[in-house]
């Protein structure tokens, strides 16, 4: 009996325990690991779990620790003061039960660096055409301990998370070739200047928008995303459901493959799909050539069969099938038979034409079978309906147009760096459960919770950003949004008005719908706020790439800015000329600049991409002339001038510089919406 009662009290015992969090055990976020950068002469915040009522020591051996009891939730949060910049330390956190020991950390100045593809476009590119300017160099000489790296690894979530998957390293060879180009270059340039450790935590993702990035506390002031907010908080139960069930699937992590190959042969269970004798009568339809985020299919990223049968009256020769650019990456078949595909990131611009052999054209009907994967952003066939075609080598006035419907169905979905498998055996996807939202990295807040939650409040210098793409098109809106954001980082960040430099978007020929120059003016705007600054791009972009080589002076222009104002270079220029105002005399407008003051000058050539205007308000071409650190531009046609324009185009590459070799950001002196 007396045995009885013991045992009785001992599983009393461990049930209370139990229900009071005994068996929490002590943890910290990734971003807290060995090799970390901690910023420098401040009070940086260490957190973390442990159970409920439980003391923790934070203990550092440059002779300061600090320690606290955990709240009821088991969380825990303590500040350490930290020293000048040097190291290496340790540092202890220990609780009841376990110690964690962190090692070669050093104290220095830690930067976040985001934004979208060309922030995440890494040192050695995406071949073969997006490459990167001293790439070769750049990762051949990227060997210094004192510079340390942090990947936060894509991820979206419906709510903001308290952790992520990355480590901290030492700055190598191998990890600069994989690590942000832009943010490299920044951190390698206050390396040089500073000779102090510098820490980049790099988080960011090709093709999002600012909203994904923006929390939706802040994000619902707005009255263009304050139903998105609505929307994804009401759908949180589904969007629970919709995980439990891709938790169920066969998952393919590309984050354990190494190499460059890592995209091809990728198995899906779905073999059968580009079979000519698959029945494809209850699959979905769309209309090609168009990305599918904007058809009723909506957001998604994954893999996609898209399948078209066509009538050929079949003559000698060779054939070709040609599909237009395909986001990201294709396999093609021709009547059961692979005829070619781009397997790899890099080809989303490249036009697919594809030879197919007479022996394998069938007359009458032939079957068009086309795996397409979309590793983020928008996804799909996106030219121009001209673009595809099917027709005889020798005779191109009878192709056939392949433009309008096509039969599809998606055999896996990618998220966080992983594909669930859908198959095509027993048609799984139409077994999805359905969300009344998109959830993608598109979507208003996923990155935010995703990717910056996760590393906040972790001791940081600033943020450098680099993003804009993605919503031009939306510039009024980008010209509240983007504010936004950045306010909203500093408030959750709560470490004050911390820097934040960014890039003013380079000329590229997105389209007369798409103007740019009113989204590079909505960044341009931003520089209001305290604490920002613009590093601009206007001459070393490239119209025909979205994606400039020339990462190298984009990282290094952003720490112009750093230099100058937190690290006290006063002799560093930070920025080209920013408009800062206009006077009429006469037939002329004289117009006035911040960060001339050392004078302006051209490339050698005449001044070029100033547009001049008069009460009827139709801009022409003007003549310019510097004078001291001002310029003067007009047009002997128009007498009475009331505006000014410069730049004011998609792809202008205008050549006003000031004498520090920076360039002038475009601009306008009216603030017409024409």
């Amino acid at each position: 009996m007396k045995r009885i009662f013991l045992l009785a009290l001992i599983v009393l015992i461990c049930l209370s325990s139990c229900q009071k969090g005994g068996n929490e055990i002590l943890t910290l976020p990734a971003i807290f690991n060995n090799n970390m950068v901690l910023q420098q002469d401040s009070n940086v915040p260490v957190w973390g779990k442990a159970n409920p009522g439980e003391e923790i020591t934070v203990s550092a051996n440059w002779d300061e620790d600090a320690s606290a009891i955990t709240e009821n939730d088991g969380k825990w949060q303590v500040k350490i003061q930290t020293p000048k910049a040097g190291g290496p330390y340790e540092i202890s956190v220990a609780g009841k039960n376990k110690t964690i020991i962190y090692k070669n950390v050093l104290i220095g100045e830690v930067w976040v660096c985001s934004g979208q593809s060309n922030m995440e476009m890494p040192m050695k590119g995406w071949p073969p055409n997006d490459l990167i300017e001293g790439s070769e160099e750049a990762i051949k000489s990227g060997e210094n301990p004192y510079i340390r790296l942090f990947t936060v690894k894509r991820t979206i979530s419906d709510k903001p998370e308290n952790d992520c998957i990355g480590n901290w390293t030492e700055c190598n060879p191998q990890m600069v070739a994989d690590f942000s180009a832009t943010a490299y270059f920044f951190g390698r340039k206050l390396s040089e200047n500073l000779n102090i450790p510098i820490g980049l935590i790099f988080t960011s993702w090709g093709g999002t928008p600012a909203e994904s990035w923006t929390p939706g506390s802040e994000l619902k002031s707005m009255d263009d995303y304050s139903d998105d907010v609505e929307h994804i908080k009401n759908a949180r139960a589904q969007i629970i459901v919709l995980n439990e069930w891709l938790a169920t699937l066969d998952v393919i992590n590309m984050a354990e493959l190494e190499g460059d190959d890592i995209w091809k042969n990728l198995e899906f269970n779905d073999a059968e799909n580009f079979s000519d004798e698959l029945d494809d009568a209850d699959w979905y339809t769309m209309e090609l050539p168009g990305r599918w985020e904007d058809t009723d299919f909506g957001e998604f990223d994954g893999a996609i069969w898209f399948r078209k049968t066509i009538t050929v009256d079949k003559k000698d020769g060779v054939y070709k099938l040609e599909l237009g650019p395909i986001d990201d990456m294709d396999v093609t078949y021709f009547n059961g038979k692979k005829v070619g595909g781009y397997e790899a990131d890099g080809f989303y611009s490249m036009h697919r034409a594809y030879d197919i052999p007479a022996e394998l054209v069938r007359n009458g009907e032939n079957i068009i079978a086309v795996r397409v994967i979309d590793n983020r952003g928008g996804g799909g066939f996106w030219g121009t309906p001209d673009l595809m075609k099917f027709q005889s080598n020798e005779n191109s006035k009878n192709a056939v147009q392949l433009a309008g419907n096509w039969k599809y169905m998606p055999v896996a979905e990618f998220r966080n760096e992983s594909f669930k498998i859908f198959g095509t055996n027993n048609k799984s996807f139409k077994n999805r459960p359905k969300l009344d939202i998109g959830l993608t990295a598109s979507t208003p807040t996923t990155l935010f919770n995703g990717m910056i939650n996760p590393i906040i409040p972790f001791g940081i210098r600033g943020a450098i950003w680099y993003q804009g793409e993605s919503n031009v098109g939306r510039a009024a809106q980008y010209g509240e949004l983007f504010p936004l954001m950045i306010s909203s980082w500093r408030k959750y960040w709560n470490q004050g008005n911390f820097p934040f430099y960014f890039v003013q978007i380079a000329p590229y020929t997105y389209g007369k719908p798409d103007r740019s120059q009113y989204l590079r003016e909505a960044q341009l705007n931003t520089l209001s706020l305290i604490n920002t600054g613009m590093a601009i791009t206007t001459d070393i972009g490239n119209v025909n790439n979205i994606h400039p080589a020339n990462k190298k002076e984009v990282g290094e222009r952003l720490a112009l800015w750093a230099l100058n104002k937190d690290y006290g270079f006063t002799d560093v220029v930070p920025s080209g000329p920013l408009y800062k105002s206009m006077k009429i005399e006469g037939k002329k407008i004289r117009i006035f600049f911040d960060y001339a003051d050392m004078g302006l000058k051209s490339d050698g050539n005449n001044l070029s991409h100033f547009q001049i205007c008069d009460i009827k308000k139709n801009f022409v071409h003007a003549k310019a002339k510097i004078d001291g650190n001002s310029v003067v531009v007009w047009n002997d046609k128009i007498t009475e001038p009331i505006a000014v324009r410069f730049g004011w185009s998609n792809t202008a590459e205008p050549n006003l510089f000031n004498n520090a070799g920076l360039p002038a950001s475009t601009f306008r002196t009216d603030n017409w919406m024409d």
